[in-house]
This record gives structure tokens, C-alpha cells and sequence, in this order.
């Protein structure tokens, strides 16, 4: 069974930074893609760092290029997202996620220089706020 584990989101200042952290159980590591999108209230989902399961290589969304760093330790089955210089309008839920299928419905969101990625499976979400 799949489980993803959010923890470290918050409450930040403009200009301020936070790191989310996803532990990862229940498929092969290795073979899947995995990595966060985001939901805010009356915005569609975006996408917004992943790794790709075929090289291994980041992609980010447009919005947070620069800002935001993706990294993983397979030896801990974790993912970790390092955001920097947080926006307003990074306010959202973020969603750790796997290419894995999994009962819950996909996600399909986009990444401009990767295209359309479907996240089979996604853990339960961690609040990110940031206000003044």
C-alpha cells in the first residue's frame, strides 16, 4: 500500500522560506516518478517540482523556478521540498505525490519543459501560508 507522508509546512513572511518533507513507503523507489503539486482555493492545480522516474533529472513549474529546490535521499525513502523567497501566491496545499497507481483518482498536472505527468497516488497534504 502506498503511504505518503507530508510534514513541515507553516505559516511564513513574505521573502521567507520553508522545507516540506515526504516520506515515501508502499512501492519500488525507484521506479516511479515522485514529487509535489500544489492546490489553492480557486486556482487549478499546479505542478510544482518532480523527478523523473527515466533519468532522474528535476523539472520544476514555471512559477517557482529559482525558488524552490527538490531534493531526495533513497536511503530514507524521502523527497524534500526547499522553498526560498516565498510568495504570497505560493499559498496552497502541497501534495507529495508518485507516478504509482494507486485507489485514489490521478492527478495530472503539467511541467512546461516535461509535459503532462500523472500522479497516481498522493499523501493527505500539508498547508503552506504565506501572509504579512
Amino acid at each position: 500500500q502506498v503511504q505518503l507522508v507530508e510534514s513541515g509546512g507553516g505559516s511564513v513572511q513574505p521573502g521567507g522560506s520553508l522545507t516540506l518533507s515526504c516520506a515515501a513507503s508502499g512501492f519500488n523507489w525507484g521506479h516511479y516518478a515522485i514529487g509535489w503539486f500544489r492546490q489553492a482555493p480557486g486556482k487549478e492545480r499546479e505542478g510544482v517540482a518532480f523527478f523523473s522516474r527515466d533519468d532522474g533529472r528535476s523539472y520544476y513549474g514555471d512559477s517557482v523556478k529559482g525558488r524552490f529546490t527538490i531534493t531526495r535521499d533513497n536511503a530514507k525513502y524521502a523527497v524534500y521540498l526547499q522553498m526560498n523567497s516565498l510568495k504570497p501566491d505560493d499559498t496552497a496545499v502541497y501534495y507529495c505525490a508518485a507516478e504509482k497507481e494507486s485507489s485514489k483518482v490521478p492527478v495530472i498536472v503539467e511541467f512546461p519543459d516535461y509535459g503532462q505527468l500523472s500522479f497516481g497516488s498522493r499523501g493527505q497534504g500539508t498547508q503552506v501560508t504565506v501572509s504579512s
